[in-house]
Protein backbone atom coordinates (compact mmCIF):
# COMPACT_ATOMS: atom_id res chain seq x y z
CA UNK A 1 0.00 0.00 0.00
CA UNK A 2 1.47 3.34 -0.96
CA UNK A 3 1.62 5.96 1.76
CA UNK A 4 0.25 8.64 -0.54
CA UNK A 5 -3.42 7.67 -0.75
CA UNK A 6 -5.76 10.11 0.95
CA UNK A 7 -7.28 8.65 4.10
CA UNK A 8 -11.05 8.52 4.36
CA UNK A 9 -13.02 7.50 7.45
CA UNK A 10 -16.11 5.47 6.64
CA UNK A 11 -18.84 5.05 9.22
CA UNK A 12 -21.17 2.09 8.74
CA UNK A 13 -24.68 2.80 10.00
CA UNK A 14 -28.13 1.21 9.83
CA UNK A 15 -30.66 -0.71 11.88
CA UNK A 16 -29.55 -3.63 14.05
CA UNK A 17 -29.33 -6.87 12.03
CA UNK A 18 -29.37 -5.01 8.70
CA UNK A 19 -26.09 -6.81 8.02
CA UNK A 20 -23.65 -3.95 8.67
CA UNK A 21 -20.87 -6.07 10.16
CA UNK A 22 -21.34 -8.87 7.61
CA UNK A 23 -21.25 -6.48 4.62
CA UNK A 24 -18.26 -4.58 6.01
CA UNK A 25 -16.45 -7.79 6.98
CA UNK A 26 -16.91 -9.12 3.45
CA UNK A 27 -15.54 -5.88 2.00
CA UNK A 28 -12.44 -6.04 4.21
CA UNK A 29 -12.02 -9.73 3.36
CA UNK A 30 -12.19 -8.98 -0.38
CA UNK A 31 -9.81 -6.02 -0.09
CA UNK A 32 -7.09 -7.88 1.73
CA UNK A 33 -7.76 -6.65 5.26
CA UNK A 34 -8.26 -10.19 6.59
CA UNK A 35 -6.65 -13.40 5.36
CA UNK A 36 -8.45 -16.61 4.40
CA UNK A 37 -7.12 -18.50 7.44
CA UNK A 38 -8.70 -15.97 9.80
CA UNK A 39 -12.05 -16.20 8.00
CA UNK A 40 -11.82 -20.02 8.05
CA UNK A 41 -11.14 -19.87 11.81
CA UNK A 42 -14.10 -17.50 12.35
CA UNK A 43 -16.30 -19.75 10.22
CA UNK A 44 -15.37 -22.75 12.35
CA UNK A 45 -16.04 -20.82 15.59
CA UNK A 46 -19.34 -19.46 14.25
CA UNK A 47 -20.48 -22.93 13.25
CA UNK A 48 -19.54 -24.33 16.67
CA UNK A 49 -21.82 -21.85 18.44
CA UNK A 50 -24.60 -22.34 15.87
CA UNK A 51 -24.29 -18.96 14.11
CA UNK A 52 -22.93 -19.93 10.67
CA UNK A 53 -24.11 -16.72 8.98
CA UNK A 54 -21.86 -14.61 11.18
CA UNK A 55 -18.40 -15.47 9.84
CA UNK A 56 -17.73 -12.12 8.12
CA UNK A 57 -19.26 -10.15 10.96
CA UNK A 58 -16.83 -11.85 13.34
CA UNK A 59 -14.06 -10.01 11.58
CA UNK A 60 -15.39 -6.87 13.25
CA UNK A 61 -17.25 -8.17 16.28
CA UNK A 62 -14.20 -9.59 17.95
CA UNK A 63 -15.32 -8.88 21.48
CA UNK A 64 -16.57 -12.06 23.13
CA UNK A 65 -19.74 -10.49 24.54
CA UNK A 66 -20.61 -9.19 21.10
CA UNK A 67 -20.11 -12.54 19.45
CA UNK A 68 -22.44 -14.25 21.83
CA UNK A 69 -25.21 -11.72 21.25
CA UNK A 70 -24.26 -11.21 17.62
CA UNK A 71 -24.20 -7.41 17.82
CA UNK A 72 -21.48 -4.77 17.62
CA UNK A 73 -21.03 -2.91 20.89
CA UNK A 74 -17.86 -0.85 20.85
CA UNK A 75 -16.56 0.96 17.83
CA UNK A 76 -14.18 -1.18 15.75
CA UNK A 77 -11.59 0.39 13.48
CA UNK A 78 -10.39 -1.48 10.38
CA UNK A 79 -8.57 -0.55 7.21
CA UNK A 80 -8.91 -1.37 3.53
CA UNK A 81 -7.67 0.28 0.36
CA UNK A 82 -9.44 1.10 -2.90
CA UNK A 83 -7.72 2.42 -6.05
CA UNK A 84 -8.05 6.01 -4.83
CA UNK A 85 -8.21 5.93 -1.05
CA UNK A 86 -7.18 4.26 2.14
CA UNK A 87 -10.35 3.72 4.16
CA UNK A 88 -10.60 3.35 7.90
CA UNK A 89 -13.92 1.69 8.69
CA UNK A 90 -15.75 2.66 11.82
CA UNK A 91 -18.33 -0.08 12.27
CA UNK A 92 -21.00 1.26 14.53
CA UNK A 93 -23.60 -0.47 16.70
CA UNK A 94 -27.24 -0.41 15.64
CA UNK A 95 -28.97 -1.31 18.90
CA UNK A 96 -30.86 1.57 20.45
CA UNK A 97 -29.02 1.12 23.77
CA UNK A 98 -25.71 1.78 22.07
CA UNK A 99 -26.51 5.01 20.26
CA UNK A 100 -23.97 6.85 22.43
CA UNK A 101 -21.22 4.84 20.74
CA UNK A 102 -22.81 5.53 17.38
CA UNK A 103 -22.53 9.27 17.98
CA UNK A 104 -18.85 9.02 18.91
CA UNK A 105 -18.16 6.94 15.79
CA UNK A 106 -20.23 9.06 13.43
CA UNK A 107 -18.67 12.32 14.60
CA UNK A 108 -15.34 11.10 13.23
CA UNK A 109 -16.44 10.04 9.76
CA UNK A 110 -16.05 11.56 6.29
CA UNK A 111 -18.42 9.22 4.47
CA UNK A 112 -21.39 7.16 5.68
CA UNK A 113 -22.30 3.74 4.37
CA UNK A 114 -25.95 3.21 5.25
CA UNK A 115 -26.84 -0.48 5.20
CA UNK A 116 -30.56 -1.12 4.68
CA UNK A 117 -32.19 -4.52 5.07
CA UNK A 118 -34.29 -5.18 1.92
CA UNK A 119 -35.98 -8.29 3.31
CA UNK A 120 -39.75 -8.15 3.85
CA UNK A 121 -40.36 -7.15 7.46
CA UNK A 122 -36.70 -6.26 8.02
CA UNK A 123 -36.86 -3.09 5.93
CA UNK A 124 -40.15 -1.98 7.44
CA UNK A 125 -38.81 -2.46 10.97
CA UNK A 126 -35.63 -0.51 10.24
CA UNK A 127 -37.35 2.49 8.65
CA UNK A 128 -40.28 2.63 11.11
CA UNK A 129 -40.44 5.46 13.63
CA UNK A 130 -38.75 3.32 16.26
CA UNK A 131 -36.15 1.93 13.83
CA UNK A 132 -32.58 3.16 13.64
CA UNK A 133 -32.33 3.72 9.89
CA UNK A 134 -33.89 7.17 10.23
CA UNK A 135 -32.07 8.16 13.39
CA UNK A 136 -28.65 7.09 12.11
CA UNK A 137 -29.12 8.93 8.80
CA UNK A 138 -30.14 12.06 10.68
CA UNK A 139 -27.20 11.77 13.06
CA UNK A 140 -24.79 11.33 10.17
CA UNK A 141 -26.10 14.43 8.39
CA UNK A 142 -26.05 16.61 11.52
CA UNK A 143 -22.59 15.49 12.49
CA UNK A 144 -21.40 16.71 9.11
CA UNK A 145 -21.10 13.44 7.21
CA UNK A 146 -22.28 14.90 3.92
CA UNK A 147 -21.38 12.00 1.60
CA UNK A 148 -23.42 8.84 1.70
CA UNK A 149 -23.53 5.49 -0.07
CA UNK A 150 -26.54 3.22 0.57
CA UNK A 151 -26.13 -0.57 0.42
CA UNK A 152 -29.52 -2.22 -0.05
CA UNK A 153 -28.59 -5.49 1.62
CA UNK A 154 -30.01 -9.02 1.88
CA UNK A 155 -31.00 -9.07 -1.81
CA UNK A 156 -30.38 -12.85 -1.55
CA UNK A 157 -33.09 -13.22 1.13
CA UNK A 158 -35.89 -15.62 0.17
CA UNK A 159 -38.46 -12.83 0.49
CA UNK A 160 -36.50 -10.64 -1.98
CA UNK A 161 -34.89 -13.14 -4.34
CA UNK A 162 -32.86 -10.42 -6.12
CA UNK A 163 -36.08 -8.66 -7.21
CA UNK A 164 -35.65 -5.35 -9.02
CA UNK A 165 -39.07 -4.05 -7.99
CA UNK A 166 -38.34 -4.65 -4.28
CA UNK A 167 -34.99 -2.84 -4.69
CA UNK A 168 -36.70 0.12 -6.41
CA UNK A 169 -39.35 0.32 -3.64
CA UNK A 170 -36.74 0.31 -0.88
CA UNK A 171 -34.58 2.81 -2.77
CA UNK A 172 -37.42 5.28 -3.29
CA UNK A 173 -38.54 5.13 0.34
CA UNK A 174 -35.00 5.59 1.69
CA UNK A 175 -34.34 8.41 -0.82
CA UNK A 176 -37.49 10.24 0.32
CA UNK A 177 -36.36 10.05 3.93
CA UNK A 178 -32.76 11.08 3.15
CA UNK A 179 -34.11 14.11 1.30
CA UNK A 180 -36.12 15.09 4.37
CA UNK A 181 -33.00 14.82 6.52
CA UNK A 182 -31.03 17.11 4.19
CA UNK A 183 -29.18 14.82 1.77
CA UNK A 184 -29.58 15.29 -1.98
CA UNK A 185 -30.79 11.88 -3.22
CA UNK A 186 -29.28 12.52 -6.68
CA UNK A 187 -25.84 12.58 -5.04
CA UNK A 188 -26.36 9.41 -2.98
CA UNK A 189 -25.32 6.16 -4.67
CA UNK A 190 -27.57 3.14 -4.04
CA UNK A 191 -26.14 -0.35 -4.56
CA UNK A 192 -28.15 -3.61 -4.25
CA UNK A 193 -25.90 -6.13 -2.44
CA UNK A 194 -25.73 -9.33 -0.49
CA UNK A 195 -23.20 -8.92 2.32
CA UNK A 196 -23.42 -12.63 2.95
CA UNK A 197 -23.16 -14.00 -0.60
CA UNK A 198 -20.91 -11.16 -1.80
CA UNK A 199 -23.14 -9.91 -4.66
CA UNK A 200 -22.03 -6.46 -5.90
CA UNK A 201 -19.57 -6.04 -3.02
CA UNK A 202 -16.42 -5.97 -5.15
CA UNK A 203 -17.63 -7.73 -8.31
CA UNK A 204 -20.75 -7.33 -10.42
CA UNK A 205 -23.45 -9.84 -9.51
CA UNK A 206 -24.76 -12.32 -12.07
CA UNK A 207 -27.94 -12.54 -9.96
CA UNK A 208 -28.93 -8.93 -10.74
CA UNK A 209 -28.48 -8.44 -14.52
CA UNK A 210 -30.99 -5.56 -14.31
CA UNK A 211 -28.57 -3.45 -12.23
CA UNK A 212 -25.99 -1.51 -14.24
CA UNK A 213 -24.54 0.75 -11.53
CA UNK A 214 -21.25 0.49 -9.61
CA UNK A 215 -20.30 -2.22 -7.11
CA UNK A 216 -20.07 -1.17 -3.46
CA UNK A 217 -16.28 -0.90 -3.74
CA UNK A 218 -16.52 1.27 -6.88
CA UNK A 219 -19.14 3.49 -5.25
CA UNK A 220 -16.82 4.07 -2.27
CA UNK A 221 -13.92 4.72 -4.61
CA UNK A 222 -15.90 7.56 -6.23
CA UNK A 223 -16.40 9.66 -3.08
CA UNK A 224 -14.64 13.04 -2.94
CA UNK A 225 -11.54 13.25 -0.77
CA UNK A 226 -12.29 15.39 2.28
CA UNK A 227 -10.45 18.69 2.66
CA UNK A 228 -8.24 18.67 5.73
CA UNK A 229 -7.70 21.82 7.81
CA UNK A 230 -3.95 21.56 8.59
CA UNK A 231 -3.53 25.32 8.97
CA UNK A 232 -5.75 25.52 12.06
CA UNK A 233 -4.62 24.90 15.64
CA UNK A 234 -4.47 21.29 16.82
CA UNK A 235 -7.70 19.69 18.10
CA UNK A 236 -8.09 15.99 18.97
CA UNK A 237 -11.33 14.91 20.69
CA UNK A 238 -10.30 11.96 22.88
CA UNK A 239 -12.14 8.72 22.20
CA UNK A 240 -10.38 6.37 24.63
CA UNK A 241 -7.41 6.35 26.99
CA UNK A 242 -5.20 3.30 27.48
CA UNK A 243 -2.44 2.40 29.89
CA UNK A 244 0.14 0.39 27.99
CA UNK A 245 2.80 -1.50 29.94
CA UNK A 246 6.29 -0.12 29.40
CA UNK A 247 4.94 2.90 27.52
CA UNK A 248 2.49 4.65 29.83
CA UNK A 249 -0.68 6.64 29.22
CA UNK A 250 -1.91 6.68 25.61
CA UNK A 251 -4.95 8.80 24.67
CA UNK A 252 -6.54 7.89 21.32
CA UNK A 253 -8.63 10.12 19.06
CA UNK A 254 -8.95 11.54 15.59
CA UNK A 255 -6.94 14.61 14.63
CA UNK A 256 -9.67 17.02 13.47
CA UNK A 257 -7.53 20.09 12.76
CA UNK A 258 -3.81 20.93 12.89
CA UNK A 259 -0.99 18.40 13.34
CA UNK A 260 0.47 16.55 16.31
CA UNK A 261 4.13 15.57 16.61
CA UNK A 262 6.40 14.21 19.31
CA UNK A 263 7.99 16.94 21.45
CA UNK A 264 5.04 19.33 21.61
CA UNK A 265 3.29 20.06 24.90
CA UNK A 266 -0.27 18.79 24.74
CA UNK A 267 -2.95 20.60 26.72
CA UNK A 268 -6.17 18.79 27.57
CA UNK A 269 -9.44 20.67 27.89
CA UNK A 270 -11.51 21.17 29.99
CA UNK A 271 -9.06 20.15 32.79
CA UNK A 272 -6.14 22.29 31.59
CA UNK A 273 -3.64 19.45 32.24
CA UNK A 274 -0.46 19.71 30.13
CA UNK A 275 2.03 17.00 29.21
CA UNK A 276 4.82 16.36 26.75
CA UNK A 277 3.97 14.15 23.77
CA UNK A 278 6.61 11.39 23.59
CA UNK A 279 5.43 9.51 20.49
CA UNK A 280 2.54 9.24 18.00
CA UNK A 281 1.27 5.98 16.55
CA UNK A 282 -1.14 5.28 13.70
CA UNK A 283 -2.19 1.65 13.17
CA UNK A 284 0.86 0.50 15.22
CA UNK A 285 3.35 2.59 13.21
CA UNK A 286 5.36 5.37 14.88
CA UNK A 287 5.10 8.63 12.93
CA UNK A 288 6.89 12.00 13.21
CA UNK A 289 3.79 13.99 12.38
CA UNK A 290 0.09 13.17 12.16
CA UNK A 291 -2.38 15.43 10.36
CA UNK A 292 -6.16 15.79 10.20
CA UNK A 293 -8.45 12.88 9.44
CA UNK A 294 -6.25 10.28 11.11
CA UNK A 295 -6.95 8.27 14.24
CA UNK A 296 -3.85 8.57 16.41
CA UNK A 297 -2.64 7.14 19.69
CA UNK A 298 -0.10 9.40 21.42
CA UNK A 299 1.95 8.72 24.51
CA UNK A 300 2.04 11.51 27.13
CA UNK A 301 4.58 11.87 29.94
CA UNK A 302 3.67 11.89 33.64
CA UNK A 303 -0.12 11.84 33.28
CA UNK A 304 -2.27 9.33 35.13
CA UNK A 305 -4.88 7.32 33.25
CA UNK A 306 -7.68 8.86 35.34
CA UNK A 307 -6.66 12.42 34.46
CA UNK A 308 -7.77 12.13 30.82
CA UNK A 309 -11.13 10.80 29.66
CA UNK A 310 -13.31 10.34 26.59
CA UNK A 311 -14.74 13.72 25.63
CA UNK A 312 -11.60 15.70 26.53
CA UNK A 313 -9.94 17.65 23.71
CA UNK A 314 -6.17 17.65 23.20
CA UNK A 315 -4.47 20.70 21.70
CA UNK A 316 -1.04 22.33 21.52
CA UNK A 317 -0.37 24.33 24.72
CA UNK A 318 1.70 26.85 22.71
CA UNK A 319 -0.78 27.42 19.89
CA UNK A 320 -4.27 28.65 20.79
CA UNK A 321 -5.03 25.74 23.15
CA UNK A 322 -8.56 24.38 23.64
CA UNK A 323 -10.44 25.51 26.74
CA UNK A 324 -13.50 24.40 28.65
CA UNK A 325 -16.62 26.57 28.36
CA UNK A 326 -18.95 27.90 31.07
CA UNK A 327 -21.76 28.35 28.53
CA UNK A 328 -22.34 28.52 24.80
CA UNK A 329 -24.86 29.93 22.35
CA UNK A 330 -26.21 27.52 19.74
CA UNK A 331 -28.61 27.30 16.85
CA UNK A 332 -30.75 24.18 17.17
CA UNK A 333 -33.56 22.43 15.31
CA UNK A 334 -36.05 20.39 17.37
CA UNK A 335 -36.97 17.21 15.53
CA UNK A 336 -38.32 14.63 17.81
CA UNK A 337 -39.54 15.95 21.16
CA UNK A 338 -42.96 14.86 22.45
CA UNK A 339 -43.71 18.12 24.25
CA UNK A 340 -42.51 21.68 24.65
CA UNK A 341 -38.94 22.70 25.43
CA UNK A 342 -38.71 25.57 27.89
CA UNK A 343 -36.01 27.35 29.88
CA UNK A 344 -34.51 24.98 32.48
CA UNK A 345 -34.73 21.86 30.27
CA UNK A 346 -31.63 19.69 30.91
CA UNK A 347 -30.99 16.97 28.30
CA UNK A 348 -27.68 15.31 27.32
CA UNK A 349 -25.59 17.04 24.68
CA UNK A 350 -23.38 14.85 22.50
CA UNK A 351 -20.63 16.90 20.91
CA UNK A 352 -17.59 15.24 19.24
CA UNK A 353 -16.78 12.46 21.77
CA UNK A 354 -18.26 14.21 24.83
CA UNK A 355 -21.62 13.38 26.45
CA UNK A 356 -22.62 16.03 28.99
CA UNK A 357 -25.95 17.17 30.44
CA UNK A 358 -26.57 20.86 29.66
CA UNK A 359 -29.29 23.26 30.84
CA UNK A 360 -31.20 25.60 28.53
CA UNK A 361 -30.61 28.88 30.40
CA UNK A 362 -32.40 30.96 27.76
CA UNK A 363 -34.31 30.58 24.50
CA UNK A 364 -33.38 33.81 22.73
CA UNK A 365 -35.04 33.61 19.33
CA UNK A 366 -37.27 31.39 17.28
CA UNK A 367 -36.18 31.24 13.61
CA UNK A 368 -37.70 30.33 10.28
CA UNK A 369 -35.98 27.05 9.38
CA UNK A 370 -35.80 27.79 5.66
CA UNK A 371 -34.66 31.44 5.71
CA UNK A 372 -33.01 31.70 9.15
CA UNK A 373 -34.97 34.95 9.84
CA UNK A 374 -36.13 35.68 13.39
CA UNK A 375 -39.82 34.85 13.88
CA UNK A 376 -40.12 35.57 17.61
CA UNK A 377 -37.86 37.05 20.30
CA UNK A 378 -37.62 35.27 23.70
CA UNK A 379 -40.30 32.65 22.98
CA UNK A 380 -41.91 30.87 25.95
CA UNK A 381 -41.16 27.47 24.45
CA UNK A 382 -40.04 25.66 21.30
CA UNK A 383 -41.32 22.38 19.89
CA UNK A 384 -40.98 19.93 16.97
CA UNK A 385 -40.00 21.59 13.73
CA UNK A 386 -38.80 24.81 15.39
CA UNK A 387 -35.35 26.31 14.87
CA UNK A 388 -34.03 28.52 17.65
CA UNK A 389 -31.04 30.33 19.12
CA UNK A 390 -30.51 29.13 22.69
CA UNK A 391 -27.95 29.44 25.49
CA UNK A 392 -26.73 26.23 27.07
CA UNK A 393 -24.80 25.71 30.29
CA UNK A 394 -22.95 22.42 30.84
CA UNK A 395 -23.51 20.65 34.18
CA UNK A 396 -19.84 19.65 34.31
CA UNK A 397 -16.73 20.90 32.51
CA UNK A 398 -17.01 20.59 28.73
CA UNK A 399 -14.94 21.69 25.74
CA UNK A 400 -16.76 22.79 22.58
CA UNK A 401 -15.76 25.30 19.87
CA UNK A 402 -17.74 27.50 17.52
CA UNK A 403 -18.86 25.67 14.37
CA UNK A 404 -17.42 28.44 12.17
CA UNK A 405 -13.89 27.92 13.55
CA UNK A 406 -13.77 24.18 14.24
CA UNK A 407 -16.75 22.43 12.60
CA UNK A 408 -16.12 18.96 14.12
CA UNK A 409 -16.16 20.46 17.64
CA UNK A 410 -19.14 22.70 16.95
CA UNK A 411 -21.83 20.18 15.90
CA UNK A 412 -23.93 18.41 18.46
CA UNK A 413 -27.05 16.36 19.05
CA UNK A 414 -29.45 16.69 21.97
CA UNK A 415 -30.62 13.40 23.43
CA UNK A 416 -33.37 12.63 25.89
CA UNK A 417 -35.57 9.57 26.52
CA UNK A 418 -33.12 7.38 24.56
CA UNK A 419 -33.59 9.32 21.33
CA UNK A 420 -32.23 12.30 19.44
CA UNK A 421 -34.65 15.14 20.14
CA UNK A 422 -32.74 17.99 18.48
CA UNK A 423 -29.54 18.81 16.61
CA UNK A 424 -27.50 21.96 16.56
CA UNK A 425 -24.32 23.92 15.95
CA UNK A 426 -22.34 26.10 18.36
CA UNK A 427 -22.45 29.80 17.42
CA UNK A 428 -20.22 31.21 20.18
CA UNK A 429 -18.69 30.15 23.51
CA UNK A 430 -17.79 31.71 26.82
CA UNK A 431 -14.43 30.21 27.81
CA UNK A 432 -13.77 29.02 31.33
CA UNK A 433 -10.91 31.26 32.46
CA UNK A 434 -10.58 29.59 35.88
CA UNK A 435 -8.51 26.66 34.53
Amino acid sequence: MSKEKPRVSLVVIGHVNAGKSTTTGHLIYKCGGVDKETIAKYEKEANEVGKPTQKFAWVLDNLKAERERGITIDISLWKFATKQFEFTIIDVPGHRDFIKNTITGTSQADVALLVVDASHGGFEEGISRGGQTREHALLAFTLGVKQMVVAVNKMDDKSVNYSQSRYEDVKSEVATYLKRVGYKPAKVTFVPVSGWEGDNITEKSANMPWYDGPTLLDALDKVSAPKRPTDKSLRIPIQDVYKIGGIGTVPVGRVETGTIKPGITAQFAPSGITAEVKSCEVHHESLDEVGPGTNVGFNVKNVALKDIRRGDVASNADDNPARGVTSFEAQIVVMNHPGKITKGYCPVIDCHTAHVACTFTSIKQKLNRQTGKVVEENPEFIQNGDAAIVTLEPSKPLCVESFAEYPPLGRFTIRDMKQTVAVGIVKSTIKDESV
